[in-house]
This record gives C-alpha cells, sequence and structure tokens, in this order.
C-alpha cells in the first residue's frame, strides 16, 4: 500500500508546485486562464470524446463535486457521453486500488470505454494475399 501511496515522492518539485499552483492556487482551469505549451486550454471546444468522472463519496484529498465541474466546463460534449459516478464508501486512495477499484470503479470504467466506442465495421477487413513462392 505504502510504496504505490508515497510514488508521488518521485515527482519532480517543480512539476508538483506548479500543479499546486495551476489547479489549486489560480484556479487556471475555470478561470480560462490555463496555458500549456502556449496554447489556451479550452474544455468547452472538446467534441469528439465521451467524459466520466468519479468521486470517492469519502474522499478526504478532493471536495466533493470537484471532478464533476469537468461537465460544467465541456459544453461541447453532449449530456448523452457524459456520466458521472460517485463511489460509496470509497476515499481518495479507494478509487485508484484495492478492493472498491476492483469492485466498483474498474468495471465502471470498462462499461463506460466500452458504451461509446464507435460502432464496429459490420464486415472484417480483408488481409492482402501474400505470393506463394
Amino acid at each position: 500500500f505504502y510504496d504505490e501511496y508515497n510514488a508521488v515522492l518521485d515527482m519532480d518539485a517543480k512539476y508538483y508546485l506548479d500543479t499546486i499552483k495551476t489547479v489549486f492556487q489560480d484556479y487556471a482551469l475555470p478561470n480560462g486562464t490555463w496555458e500549456v505549451a502556449g496554447k489556451l486550454v479550452k474544455p468547452q471546444d472538446i467534441q469528439k470524446t465521451a467524459l466520466l468522472t468519479i468521486e470517492g463519496e469519502l474522499d478526504d484529498i478532493s471536495g466533493s463535486g470537484q471532478t464533476r465541474s469537468a461537465h460544467g466546463l465541456c459544453l461541447g460534449i453532449p449530456k448523452t457521453d457524459k456520466d458521472h459516478y460517485e463511489v460509496a464508501g470509497a476515499g481518495h486512495y479507494g478509487i485508484f486500488a484495492g478492493r472498491r477499484w476492483r469492485d466498483k470503479v474498474y468495471p465502471k470504467i470498462k462499461s463506460f470505454v466500452r458504451d461509446h466506442q464507435p460502432a464496429q465495421r459490420k464486415t472484417k477487413a480483408r488481409l492482402p494475399k501474400l505470393d506463394a513462392k
């Protein structure tokens, strides 16, 4: 447990502190001021993907509603392609590892991804013929 939990200690300090500042102090994403590689991040322009947000009911790190707020930022995604899942009884770490991950979160993600795949082709692709030598 602690090997995985403490893995963030391997993260570069500058990256970690920049992330804290950008996300939690400047609120750059909801304020519309987040730039990556000189380009403004515009979640409202996202259109060709589905969105699943997940929170733990007992999360003591991310506040309730924090991930759900992405739904309001990603206005270009149709409501039919959005879902939110609050994991009953899970804390922050529990949505990423352990029994609740295996029994609740992973099956939800797997189902969501499967349900939002583009329609599969009805015919199988033909393999090219090989010369017999």
